[in-house]
């Protein structure tokens, strides 16, 4: 699966917060995912975060020119 940081993951649980979202800051063996409801920082192992991916929502960097 091709997650770089920046990509918003909605995941199939949600955080304790209520928010299903989390942004991720550094993916490779393991994800740091940030939690876009309260900003709760996680570290997630690569295995258990991607059988847990619902949608992977990227934004496109558009440059104007």
């Amino acid at each position: 699966m091709d997650i770089r940081p920046g990509d918003i993951l909605e995941m199939k649980k949600s955080h304790p917060c209520g928010s299903n979202s989390f942004c991720v800051l550094r993916s490779g063996m393991d994800f740091k995912l940030k939690c876009t409801g309260c900003g709760h920082e996680i570290m997630i192992p690569r295995s258990k975060a991607e059988r847990n991916i619902r949608k992977v929502i990227r934004e496109e960097n558009k440059q104007d020119v």
